[in-house]
């Protein structure tokens, strides 16, 4: 391989396969930056790209014409080279955190700079992703990353972590000492515990059928860790919350079965936040109860840039030790094999880091 060129994780979207290949080292163009790869999360996302469970919102143009995206929207690196006008204070060598998602730039709430998008672009899905040994980035999806902490868990901020963690202070607006169910103990769940508990949150009631996966819920700081088929489940929860029900439930599986006891679970005034992506559709069985709880559904999609760099403080400052959340380390060269673990559940893993 030479220098001009490098290995990236692809997928073919019109085929749905995935292969590491050798494609060309990108050129950054107009306030773009090359980032040097140094570990990429492998999410469930990602299987699901791959499997054709979800596809592109708003692919680019290079995406559409070539009919594939390298994957990996959780990237830690340094920055390699600048492109022309590029304005902030970016260095070769400066460690930085991608956030995985960037503005269109182009849409009316874009060119009226207001805060929201209407076509927000996914790194790794809409565009090209940090699968790879090295991957562009617009300047302004660039966060600086204090040089002791450690790119693999830098990288799986963006996502596995700023998502739950936007879903519970945002969507879910958790206050302390408010009941909290987390549904699916896996890699957004496990961190959804975590950021729970530090923002106060009594009790949290984590829920997965999967033994292992409990074990690890009281390990991360769950107060109950309940299996969704035991026949007293409901009476448990009500145990734990004196009654009172869920102030906020959250589905972090993506799972039919999930919601619906999730929602059956909602104490009066009760949010249910739906994390995990999945295209079944959503019932609610008791509608009239749940108007008359004035019960709340909400959708929930990754997280904000001030959340990545908020998530970034508090793991540097030790308020947030993601040291357990990182399962093992994968070559580039093995992506594939990382995504079948991921997928089949081998070893029960958090997260995946592809290191390049």
């Amino acid at each position: 391989m030479s220098t001009s060129t490098m290995l990236a994780g692809r997928l073919h979207l019109d085929t749905l396969t995935f292969g590491v290949e050798e494609v060309p080292v990108p050129v950054p163009g107009p306030g773009e930056v090359l980032v040097e790869v140094r570990a990429a999360g492998v999410c469930l996302s990602d299987v699901h790209l791959i499997d054709g469970s979800i596809s592109p919102f708003f692919p680019v143009d290079a995406v559409r014409e070539s009919g594939a995206v390298t994957l990996g929207h959780e990237v830690a690196g340094v920055v390699h080279s600048l492109g022309p006008d590029v304005r902030g204070a970016w260095a070769p060598g400066q460690p930085v955190v991608l956030q995985a998602g960037q503005a269109c730039g182009e849409c009316e709430d874009c060119v009226r700079r207001r805060s929201t998008c209407q076509r927000p672009l996914t790194r790794g899905v809409d565009y090209d992703g940090g699968w790879a040994q090295y991957a562009l980035a617009r300047e302004d999806t660039l966060v600086p990353l204090p040089a002791h902490l450690p790119f693999d868990q830098a990288a799986i901020i963006p996502d596995a972590v700023s998502t739950p963690y936007a879903a519970i202070v945002e969507a879910g607006t958790v206050r302390p000492a408010q009941a909290v169910g987390i549904w699916g103990a896996g890699g957004l769940g496990a961190h959804g515990i975590r950021l729970a508990r530090l923002v106060g949150a009594a009790p949290i009631i984590a829920v997965d059928p999967l033994p292992t996966a409990r074990e690890r819920a009281l390990a991360f700081g769950a107060d109950l860790a309940l299996d969704p088929a035991a026949p007293d489940f409901a009476r448990a929860v009500a145990e734990a919350t004196a009654g009172q029900g869920i102030h906020a439930a959250f589905d972090f599986a993506g799972v039919a079965a999930a919601r619906a006891q999730a929602t059956a679970s909602l104490g009066p005034g009760g949010v249910l936040v739906l994390v995990g992506l999945t295209p079944e559709p959503l019932t609610v069985a008791d509608s009239l109860d749940f108007c008359f709880q004035t019960q709340r559904i909400r959708g929930h999609y990754g997280s904000g840039d001030d959340h990545v760099e908020q998530l970034i403080r508090l793991a540097s400052a030790g308020r947030l030790d993601l040291t357990p959340s990182i399962t093992a380390h994968v070559p580039l060269a093995e992506a594939a094999d990382a995504v079948t673990r991921l997928e089949k559940k081998i070893g029960d893993p958090i997260r995946l880091v592809l290191t390049p």
